[in-house]
């Protein structure tokens, strides 16, 4: 008996040491949060609810007023059960790719839930698909900043969901992405050598054509650019007036003598002007 007991208190004791290392069941999802954010995991993918979702007035996007009713009419459809396209918002650093994206989602955020996924985690896309797929509510999924370098392969699991796999997204699920490129993928200049000519007509070789096709999956392709200096001040004068300053001459030479400092005009720059600038004056 005495033996017995010594092994029960060593299995026991084994048991608890492995239990360590068994990963956690994921935790059940919160469908009544406005937003998530996907966590891949060893055990199965969870999505973690945001109540405090990040937000800005849709009036607080300057000169990209084209960009802004296209894609507040794609996403009204959308949450109005109307058929609506995937959309792709390149362009310009710092005009508002990814602000537009959550403004947009947020005046609609009482029948459309927003989903953010990091580009590292394309790969699980398809768990994340199987658990809202079947579900009432309608789901935006969004990835910031989606590019890719030579020998990354996640964008081939998106390029799959978006149009091309046999088992297609549910009619509640629509992809949002920005990106600093184009057509995502970087092109390099000897894939031009691969472009024939065939009767006159011109066609692009297969390197070129693979990665076209990503973002030519996106039904709604729109194109941010530069601010001109007057954009960018208009864009300053709104956040300055904004967070309680006032614009004046004075502050209007101050924001064109910190975009000298930025090497660069943009909504981003304005918003960051104006918050050193009101945060001084608050000293």
């Amino acid at each position: 008996m005495a033996d017995l007991d010594h092994l029960i208190n060593r299995v026991d004791a084994l048991l608890d040491r492995l239990e360590r290392f068994v990963p956690a069941a994921p935790p059940a999802t919160d469908w009544s949060a406005p937003a998530f954010y996907w966590r891949p995991g060893a055990t199965g993918g969870h999505l973690q609810a945001i109540n405090k979702p990040h937000h800005i007035p849709l009036e607080a996007l300057q000169n990209v007023e084209q960009q802004k009713a296209a894609v507040l009419r794609n996403t009204a459809q959308f949450a109005a059960g109307k058929p609506a396209n995937n959309v792709l918002l390149t362009g310009s650093r710092g005009t508002g790719k990814s602000t537009l994206i959550k403004a947009c989602w947020y005046a609609h955020k009482d029948t459309v839930k927003l989903i953010e996924i990091d580009k590292p985690d394309l790969t699980s896309l398809g768990e994340l698909l199987q658990q809202i797929t079947d579900r009432p509510e309608r789901f935006i999924v969004y990835c910031d900043d989606l590019s890719f370098e030579e020998g990354e392969h996640h964008y081939k699991a998106l390029k799959s969901a978006l149009d091309g796999s046999i088992c297609a997204p549910g009619d509640n699920v629509l992809f949002y992405a920005t990106s600093n490129r184009r057509h995502i993928l970087p092109h390099r200049m000897s894939e031009n050598l691969e472009t024939t000519q065939e009767n006159g007509e011109i066609r692009p070789g297969d390197s070129i054509e693979e990665k076209t096709s990503l973002a030519e999956r996106f039904g709604l392709w729109l194109s941010f650019y530069p601010f001109r200096q007057e954009e960018y001040l208009a864009a300053a004068r709104f956040w300055i007036e904004d967070m309680g300053g006032t614009w004046d001459d004075e502050m209007r030479a101050a924001a064109l003598r910190w975009t000298m400092t930025r090497g660069s005009r943009s909504g981003r720059v304005a918003w960051q002007f104006a918050r050193d600038t009101i945060g001084a004056l608050g000293l």
